[in-house]
């Protein structure tokens, strides 16, 4: 076998401030996390939004000292898996590829190439596969790859999805079980995990499997805890009018009070670091939900970081990809998984019997056009002297 890489991707995050609109102006321009039946509506649609919304992603950044810490973990993580891999007589050089910000996936396949890698593994840091996370950086390799001759060269292997390991179910488990040993009577503990959520046509139209795992996920560390507590599993960080995974984390919650629950354990299940939706969004917000709906017990689940179960067993990932068949970036879209990636067919955009789909798009759509006329000053509502 020849040098060994292995790419880790993950979303990215702004490190200080003055990184949140040009982030979110990447975030945005992705295809996969907002369709458009135009792609040239795609840069401008990211502009107003990015802008519309920089301000308040500033304050909430803010809150957690100023910026994201997802790339100093996931170096951390790079590091301790390199160093893991040694231990097992695997060596590898460990790359890292942020999808929206930096260092971006295209960074690292320069430095890939300029190593002289031959054998490459394709890890995403999402547990769960979906056609907007894991989809969508697959994609954008495979445009890297088709534009670059040098990198066939290069034999590759992707993992799309390892929620199932028993390596990451077990730390999982285990820092559940810390969390709940810390109440007054660990019985009594509701376990709520809370998963980042995806628009309901993700699953139903473009058959996203990511609901099905996320479930299955949940099933399996339950089975492992081997507790008799009662459990929930809820979505978080919805935007836009469109309907999303159900129950909204912030609903459940609610719910959970209302049927006398007084403490939660809050699990972030589709997230392997700490960033902006644990330490704000739920360490904050959802921390101030339950506590106003009457739930005097919030503690969180940490995020699994450098959990010394979880970076043996991504080793262990790493070392079976490396003997196993290969998984290409075509075998991602091969008819039998029964989901799609952009470009879309016609039916991703509403044109099927999910009417209330195709509203809720619509409903963008208008609201969009009033955030254009508010920043250009032009359009029909001004020619009406309605604004």
């Amino acid at each position: 076998m020849g040098r060994v890489g292995v790419l880790l991707l993950n979303l990215g995050g702004p490190e200080q401030l003055e990184d949140v609109r040009p982030f979110l102006f990447n975030l945005f321009s992705d295809p996969e996390i907002i369709r458009l039946p135009v792609s040239w509506l795609q840069k401008p649609l990211a502009w107003l939004i990015s802008t519309s919304r920089a301000k308040r992603s500033q304050d909430n950044y803010s809150q957690i000292g100023g910026g994201s810490p997802l790339r100093r973990i996931t170096e951390e993580q790079a590091l301790a898996l390199e160093e893991s891999l040694e231990r097992k007589g695997n060596p590898a050089q460990i790359y890292i590829g942020m999808r929206y910000w930096y260092p971006f996936t295209e960074e690292a396949i320069a430095r890939i190439k300029r190593d002289h890698i031959e054998e490459l593994v394709v890890l995403p840091l999402y547990p769960q596969f979906s056609i907007s996370t894991s989809g969508s950086s697959f994609r954008l390799l495979e445009q890297i790859w088709q534009e670059d001759p040098q990198l066939a060269q290069i034999r590759y292997t992707l993992i799309p999805s390892w929620y199932a390991r028993p390596g990451y179910v077990k730390a999982m488990a285990d820092l559940i079980t810390t969390e709940l040993e810390q109440l007054p009577d660990p019985s009594k503990g509701h376990i709520f995990f809370s998963a980042h959520g995806v628009p309901v046509s993700y699953v139903e139209e473009a058959g996203d499997p990511y609901q099905q795992q996320m479930e299955h996920c949940v099933e399996l560390i339950m089975q492992e805890l081997g507790r008799p507590n009662a459990h929930t599993l809820a979505y978080q960080s919805r935007v836009g009018p469109v309907e999303w995974l159900q129950p909204y984390t912030e609903d459940a919650i609610e719910a959970l009070a209302e049927q006398g629950v007084e403490a939660l354990v809050v699990v972030p299940i589709s997230f392997v670091s700490e960033h902006i939706e644990t330490l704000q969004e739920i360490d904050m917000e959802y921390r101030e939900i339950a506590d106003e709906a009457g739930i005097p017990i919030f503690r969180r689940v940490p995020a699994l970081n450098t959990h010394p179960i979880f970076i043996d067993d991504m080793a262990e990932m790493v070392t079976d990809a490396l003997s196993a068949p290969r998984c290409l970036f075509s075998d991602v879209e091969k008819p039998e998984k029964k989901f799609k990636m952009y470009p879309q067919e016609r039916s991703a955009w509403g044109l099927t019997p999910f009417a209330e789909v195709w509203n809720g798009r619509l409903a963008m759509l208008g609201f969009l056009a009033l955030l254009f006329e508010l920043f250009s000053g032009h359009g029909p509502l001004h020619l009406a002297g309605l604004l």
